[in-house]
């Protein structure tokens, strides 16, 4: 009997044993490493300042362009576009090979200093009442009858072709809506003698034929509209800077309201909008650079980050020395800051495991799946393992983490710690197919590639 309980014992040992030293060997530490965050600016895609596309040069922070397109520019002729002047006009090509992506808005009533109209001479034509020519504190222009049925139809025609030529790439990255209003804003000047904007059903109209004809842009509203709401958009202010117009911006988003247009109820509350949606816009013409970047800096970037602004223009802070500090503080205020805190790598069986601490330290999310990549490079720079990062980008809100975990079966990849292999890691534009985001680590900020071992 104690022959038994002796060899039961032993058995038990060695199977314990046994069971320790396989798990050991599956999963074993062989490599870690921590990682410091950067408050360096990162010149990081789909964020920051988005200077006019008609502009010669751009600074290296530059990822995002500007391009406004007037009805009248557009479609001067009926049914004939002008693709090619618009696009090399706003240097379409140039933006496309240096990896920008571009913010998009359509107009149909840009005040300016002259008698004019921004919507074809044939559609007023077409129109039994065509509008309302205006000249007011904010300019000269012509506001269209956006009731009228006609001006609809052939909108919504022009937005669908827009669609066909533009919307299957990913250069034109973010529309903000415009349409109705003077600049596109929503709002037009009543005291002027301009009729006021139709009502909810009869704008949601301007909204709808955009959702099909760019399936792969952001689309933002000037307003937390039901119809934003309804159909899961971001937002923008024009007048990023100004505390009482953007206290006022924020209050719609927090609580709702009157839409002071046409006094219905239209406005809802959207406070955690910006986790799903992207928040753009300009700076305000109300007030100097100066003032906003220097004198009440803090209190700009204090608006900038309440609203979680990930870009603005085309009206940006000017990077001159008076305002240099300011522009660069503004500008590691918007947007995402994508870091790692950690990376560990264990033997796991017949591959390698490689554990990573995800984090965002911005003000916003990432707002595409862009798909992340693990590299392995030999000696001579060869990428010989390339592995999909199970990442959830969109999710990674800021102040939050995500671990994640990839098996890599290249042979003895654990001699990444004695100099034989260099592992990193790389998120890639699908407009460019190369890795196109900057890390907030310190030390390799201006790489577009993580090293996490070498």
């Amino acid at each position: 009997m104690r022959k038994k309980v002796l060899i039961s014992f032993i058995v038990l040992t060695v199977v314990g044993l046994s069971f320790l030293i396989s798990t050991y060997f599956m999963k074993r530490s062989i490599y870690k490493r921590t990682y410091s965050y950067s408050d360096n600016i990162l010149a990081n895609p789909l964020m920051g300042y988005a200077p006019s596309a008609l502009e010669d040069v751009v600074s290296d922070d530059i990822s995002l362009v500007y391009v406004d397109i007037t009805w009248k520019e557009l479609e001067a002729e009926k049914g004939v576009y002008n693709w090619e002047a618009i696009e090399e006009e706003n240097q379409f090509a140039r933006w496309r090979d240096e990896g920008k992506h571009i913010v998009l808005r359509f107009v149909l009533d840009y005040p300016s200093d002259d008698r004019h109209q921004d919507i074809p001479e044939w559609l007023t034509d077409e129109m039994a009442d065509p509008g309302d020519w205006y000249r007011s504190e904010l300019g000269k222009g012509f506001s269209p009858n956006y009731a009228d049925e006609n001006l609809i139809s052939y909108y919504q025609r022009a937005v669908e072709a827009m669609g066909e030529h533009w919307g299957n790439e990913e250069l034109i990255s973010f529309i903000e809506l415009g349409g109705l209003g003077h600049w596109g804003e929503w709002h037009v000047d009543l005291e002027a003698g301009i009729r006021q904007l139709p009502d909810a059903s009869v704008r949601e109209q301007y909204i709808e034929p955009w959702l099909s004809a760019f399936p792969k842009a952001d689309l933002l509203m000037r307003r937390s509209f039901k119809a934003a709401e309804k159909y899961q958009l971001g937002l923008y202010n024009d007048m990023a800077g100004h505390l009482t117009s953007t206290n006022e911006w924020l209050d719609w988003i927090e609580s709702g309201g009157v839409y002071d247009q046409t006094g219905e109820k239209d406005l809802v509350a959207m406070p955690d909008a910006w986790q799903e949606s992207p928040i753009g816009g300009e700076f305000t013409s109300s007030n100097t650079m100066k003032t906003m970047l220097v004198k009440n800096l803090e209190q700009t970037v204090h608006l900038i980050r309440e609203s979680h602004t990930t870009f603005l223009g085309p009206k940006i802070a000017q990077n001159v020395s008076d305002n240099k500090k300011g522009y660069n503080t503004v500008l590691k205020n918007m947007g995402y800051r994508l870091w790692l805190s950690a990376a560990d790598l264990k033997e796991s069986g017949s591959s390698t495991e490689l554990t990573m601490t995800w984090k965002n330290s911005g003000v916003a999310p990432f707002y595409r799946d862009w798909q992340a990549y693990v590299y392995v490079q030999d000696l001579t720079g060869r990428v010989v393992e390339k592995a999909e990062l199970p990442l959830e980008l969109t999710s990674l809100l800021p102040d939050t983490e995500q671990t994640v975990s990839v098996d890599l079966t290249t042979k003895d990849v654990a001699d990444a710690t004695k100099n034989q292999y260099r592992i990193s890691i790389g998120i890639v534009d699908p407009m460019t197919g190369k890795d196109a985001v900057y890390f907030a680590v310190k030390g390799q900020e201006e790489q577009n590639r993580l090293v996490l071992f070498e």
